[in-house]
């Protein structure tokens, strides 16, 4: 028998599991892959694919530094031709493949009629093993995040003492959410300059013929393991102890705030989530620093990514296609153009995305995916939007993400309800409305804000199916508060809305 490994391009890591089962044995060939096929779905971020193909090269790069024997193909059609070629000519009789995040991609190997046996290999970049979530899951009426991050916490040691919370509480979250009404001067990010091997993926990428999106230039964005550390350490260090109470806020010019940039690099295997953890974890210790701060980030590392990873590994393959509002509205063209809305939140959000490929969770949340939601946007065309624009996007991320959390397209399954809101929400949490041409305190008129027009009809028109939720009830309350003729005037509003879309 002889033993291939096939490196897939979010498995960048000397410890993942395909790599460990050769128990060091260099004689055994590996081969990545950089197929331009996959650009054919969607119109890919430039940075994404400079970021993923950059870091796959010196991932590469590194394992023939420490003696393995690395193929690397490029190829501007699929992986099938050089797969196959390369499983000939080493006359690879088994092939191990760690198996992908993303479950369309695990099928597309399966389909390949490949000329040796694959062996999966379970996937270590995640705490949790898909049979553990499923067993978590199981006689469970409902899958609250809250419930399996404080299993996760127990499980895995994390801030606890003697079986409890430090600070005698799980969630620190109403200390996390303040608006920005003074000046914030949050640090600087660690950015890194292209070397040699990025400069010529960024020349590539830009020459690619293809329809893409947003710039590729200036890219910042580590490719290393080395550099990706870099960037944890810097967070720990600079941005850890205050990044709780403004983690909610979104400001004009603050693209990052405090906020941990190390999403890519997790969900690329840059950087282990349990090394992420443990880091914040021995800073609060050593440091003494904002038990609200350390406890809001690991949070979202221990609490919602491997949440979310394990209820996209729960839920059937047809999760992606629910619909429970029936909304079918196309995706504005300012989407893919943030010029050509005059909106000044969606404008600052959407402009930054073309830029960076990076927007933080409050502004993909309560913006992009709120405005979404409200104005009845498809959660089809929403998720696959989402998936082609961020930088740390793949299936896993924005199935769960988009279509439960963000547009409660999956009915409840993710979320208690709708994270719907008016431009009171976007007033609060941002100066965004500051510069705005709409007035974010009128709900009717010429320059009454889209948020409020279409918050309120949305309310109205999904009004019976919302009194189901139990908890959309006291807000439903202020709608049978206006008259039926402001609730028409509303809703002929958000129908000239659309149709301009």
């Amino acid at each position: 028998m002889t033993v291939g490994i096939w490196i897939l391009g979010d498995q960048l890591w000397s410890q993942q599991a395909a790599l460990q089962s050769a128990d060091s044995d260099f004689e055994i060939p590996i081969i990545l892959i950089e197929s331009l096929e996959f650009v054919r779905v969607r119109p890919d971020h430039r940075q994404k694919l400079v970021l993923v193909w950059s870091a796959m090269r010196h991932f590469a790069a590194e394992l023939r530094e420490a003696g393995w024997s690395v193929t690397y193909i490029i190829t501007e059609k699929s992986v099938e031709v050089p797969l196959k070629k390369w499983i000939k000519d080493h006359q690879i009789t088994q092939l191990r493949v760690m198996i992908p995040n993303d479950r369309p991609f695990q099928e597309f190997i399966q389909n390949l009629n490949l000329s040796c046996q694959i062996d999966w290999l379970e996937n270590n970049h995640f705490l949790w093993k898909k049979i553990e979530f499923k067993q978590w899951s199981k006689g469970r009426k409902r899958l609250l995040m809250e419930d399996f991050y404080r299993e996760s916490r127990k499980r895995f040691n994390i801030l606890m003492e003697d079986k409890q919370p430090i600070g005698n509480r799980w969630n620190f979250d109403s200390e996390n959410r303040k608006p920005p009404k003074v000046k914030l001067n949050p640090p600087h990010p660690l950015w890194f300059e292209p070397d040699e091997i990025t400069q010529t993926t960024i020349e590539q990428v830009n020459q690619i013929s293809l329809p893409l999106y947003g710039k590729t230039e200036p890219f910042r964005w580590a490719v290393t393991r080395q550099q990706a550390l870099k960037v944890l350490q810097s967070f720990i260090a600079e941005r850890l102890p205050n990044f709780g109470a403004y983690q909610d806020a979104m400001v004009t010019g603050e693209q990052t705030l405090w906020h941990a940039l190390l999403s890519p690099y997790l969900n690329l295997g840059l950087l282990n989530p349990l090394e992420v953890i443990q880091a914040a974890e021995t800073a609060y210790y050593q440091q003494n620093l904002p038990l609200n701060c350390v406890e809001g980030f690991i949070r979202q590392v221990l609490g919602w990514r491997e949440y979310m990873q394990g209820i996209y590994q729960l839920m059937d393959a047809d999760y992606s296609q629910h619909n429970y509002f029936n909304h079918t509205q196309s995706l504005p063209k300012f989407f893919w153009d943030a010029e050509k809305t005059d909106m000044n939140c969606l404008s600052q959000v959407l402009s930054q995305v073309e830029n960076t490929g990076y927007a933080h969770h409050i502004q993909r949340l309560m913006i992009l995916s709120n405005f979404a939601l409200i104005a009845g946007l498809s959660p089809q065309e929403v998720e696959n939007w989402f998936h082609a624009v961020f930088i740390d996007a793949y299936d896993w991320v924005m199935q769960t993400n988009v279509i439960g959390m963000g547009l409660f397209a999956d009915g409840g399954i993710l979320a208690s309800k709708p994270y719907a809101a008016s431009a009171n929400y976007v007033n609060k949490m941002s100066d965004y409305c500051k510069g705005c041409v709409y007035n974010p305190r009128s709900r009717t008129g010429e320059k009454a804000c889209p948020f409020n027009i279409f918050y309120w009809d949305f309310l109205d028109r999904h009004r019976e199916t919302l009194k189901s939720l139990g908890r959309m009830n006291l807000v439903l309350r202020h709608l049978d508060k206006m008259s039926e003729n402001e609730r028409q005037m509303i809703h002929q509003q958000a129908v000239n809305w659309r149709s301009r879309f």
